[in-house]
């Protein structure tokens, strides 16, 4: 062999040898990315978290649908007061629970207004912990990508044909193998970032839609709550007035059951009077107790308001010594047991009232009528035509108001003399 050629092997050698020294430098420099990459990792799983969630957000968005769907049943009622005759009261009460129910939705929107901000603001913090790993992994892809250009196609090849032994290949092999994987991670990473980063931004600006809508809807129910509280205050005074005007009708009406009451003493003064003179003969009853549940009613129709006393408006409490009687203002009124005719006249509250004495000491009412078809002192058959019903402008609406009073004017219950519905 000649010299030159010696000189060329012992070259390779030292090459070898110099590259199998230099190794252990290598694979620690080839160490420093997944060591970076390791340092990073905190700041990546927290990035690639999912969003935060705020429960407490949630249970009030709960709370308050509740409590909307509530007010629509308030609503409800409240239209339905309205398309009726009724109790400012009741149409009061009502107000108050929507002004409840409106403070108790602006409070609910007040605490989703700051849980929406807080949530916003850490959205914004992850948003930023995520943009900054990403371009922290962005550098670390690109130095590597750098590292690959400048070793060129062929160093993989080149660093496996340096291998001078087959457990030093097999060592390569598996160093080359774990660097490229690194390097896939990397790529995954970048990846991953990426798409957490345009979530994240994503969700940032729902959640600033959100929140100018919460505050919007604030927006709204204060002004709604301030309507409210207005018209609350509208119908307390127009509640107070109605308690006023109640009183007074009871006082009047009071008056008109004792005048009626006067006016049944009177005619039983004079037929007890006369008959222990001997002036006139007793009047045979035409009621009586044997009649219980067999009278016939006197106009058809639902009762409206019951015998005894019962809750009125403005918490006023009435006290009916009959009952009321729907019925189409013009609706036939007939009697309902033969008799004499005492009264035919207005009664105050009683409106146009008829009076028929049924001897005996009984009697029977018919108030609120339109108009009257007999005059004072005719005598009456048992379902003859009395009058007409009117009492439109009352607070019950057309109606026959319908008394039966016993001996010594006392009032009795009407219906436990007329017949029984079927």
């Amino acid at each position: 062999m000649s010299s030159g050629h010696r000189g060329t092997e012992a070259q390779r050698h030292r090459g070898t040898a110099a590259l199998w020294r230099g190794l252990p430098g290598l694979l620690c420099r080839r160490a420093a990315v997944p060591l970076c990459v390791s340092l990073l990792c905190s700041g990546v799983l927290r990035a690639q978290q999912p969003p935060a969630r705020d429960t407490a957000l949630e249970h009030s968005q709960t709370r308050l649908a509740e409590i909307r769907r509530e007010r629509e049943r308030l609503e409800t009622d409240l239209d339905q007061l309205r398309g009726r005759v009724h109790s400012l009261s009741s149409e009061l009460t009502n107000i108050e629970e929507q002004v409840a129910i409106s403070g108790r939705i602006v409070s609910e929107l007040d605490i989703q207004v700051r849980a929406t901000g807080a949530l916003i603001e850490r959205s914004t913090g992850d948003l930023i912990v995520a943009e900054d790993a990403l371009a922290e992994k962005r550098a670390i892809l690109s130095h590597r990508l750098a590292e690959i250009y400048k070793r060129g196609p062929l160093y993989t090849v080149q660093v496996m044909l340096a291998a001078e032994s087959f457990g030093d290949l097999l060592s390569r092999y598996k160093y080359l193998y774990l660097v490229s994987r690194q390097d896939r991670e990397l790529v995954e990473d970048v990846e991953t970032l990426r798409d957490t980063v345009a979530s994240r931004r994503n969700s940032l600006i729902a959640l600033r839609g959100t929140l100018a809508n919460r505050r919007d809807e604030r927006r709204v129910e204060t002004v709604r709550l301030r309507d409210l509280e207005a018209q609350r205050e509208q119908s307390l005074r127009a509640s107070e007035r109605e308690q006023q005007r109640m009183q007074a009708r009871l006082q009047q009406l009071a008056r008109d059951e004792a005048r009626l009451n006067d006016i049944i003493a009177a005619l039983e003064r004079r037929r007890r009077a006369a008959e222990a003179a001997g002036t006139a003969a007793a009047t045979p009853a035409r009621i009586r107790t044997s009649d219980l549940g067999q009278l016939d009613w006197p106009v058809s129709g639902d009762i409206l308001y019951t015998f005894g006393r019962q809750a009125g408006p403005g918490g006023t409490t009435i006290r009916w010594n009959g009952i009321g009687i729907g019925a189409p203002v013009g609706t036939p009124v007939h009697v309902i047991a033969a008799g004499t005719v005492r009264v035919a006249q207005q009664l105050g509250t009683y409106g146009l009232s008829v009076l028929v004495d049924h001897g005996g000491g009984y009697y029977s009412l018919y108030g609120n009528l339109q108009s009257a078809d007999v005059r004072l002192g005719q005598a009456v058959t048992r379902g003859q035509q009395i009058g007409r019903t009117g009492g439109a402008n009352t607070d019950q609406g057309p109606h026959l108001h319908f008394e039966i009073r016993g001996q010594g004017g006392q009032a009795l219950d009407p219906v436990q003399w007329l017949r029984r519905r079927q």
